[in-house]
């Protein structure tokens, strides 16, 4: 296995999940949760909660995109800052910059509640989490793998979106070739490869590190 580059904390686990856009790491996760019973930190879920709630990050995201960045009740105005940001490359970062750390101080909270609970490990799934750099915090690293064809055929069917918009959002990602060389455990989820025992494989590990 490969280092993630944080410092493991082997009696209860941060697991990191993550792939490019289409390769199923939400699947993977659903399947750690049901199947296992593993608790799964959902960071783009958490991102866009916080984004609405949190007041200093509103007031972060309010100094980069002015005051059109939220409506006048309050609500998140995501289409503007989609197009501000995505038309600018350092608004983009500084957007990254203020949202990523907030909700990785959420999510290491999740995990404590967690571990409190009695979970053996927790799992964070996240699109950008290599991208980010916040897979440095984790313990462990699993990436879930498919051909880029597969991948851009299932984000056409799953959102409606033409190739070249697909395409779009990859070029937003890293090369999978880069995510693998960083990954503790790899998941193929190719439509040739039962996804089942891959996940029992490494879950199994995982545990095993955990108890030693």
């Amino acid at each position: 296995m490969k280092p993630t580059g944080a410092t493991p904390h082997p009696s209860f686990p941060r697991v990191g999940i993550t792939g490019g856009i289409g390769s199923g790491k939400s699947t993977v996760c659903r399947i750690f949760q049901e199947t296992f019973g593993i608790p799964v930190f959902n960071a783009d879920s958490w991102a866009k909660n916080l984004i609405e709630s949190d007041p200093e990050l509103k007031r972060g995201i309010i100094s980069i995109f002015g005051e059109e960045a939220y409506d006048d009740s309050g609500r998140y105005n995501r289409p503007f800052v989609a197009t501000a940001a995505f038309s600018s490359p350092e608004k983009l970062s500084a957007l990254n910059a203020l949202v990523h750390p907030a909700v990785e101080k959420a999510a290491i909270a999740w995990h404590l509640d967690q571990v409190q609970s009695g979970a053996a490990y927790t799992i964070k799934e996240a699109a950008l989490m290599v991208e980010s750099g916040s897979y440095r915090q984790l313990d462990y690293l699993i990436v879930v793998s498919a051909p880029e064809d597969l991948r851009l055929q299932r984000v056409m069917d799953r959102d409606g979106l033409s190739e070249t918009q697909v395409r779009a959002r990859m070029k937003g990602q890293w090369p999978e070739s880069e995510k693998l060389a960083l990954a503790d455990f790899v998941i193929y989820n190719d439509g040739s490869q039962l996804l089942l025992p891959q996940i029992w494989q490494a879950h199994r590990q995982i545990l095993v590190i955990s108890q030693n």
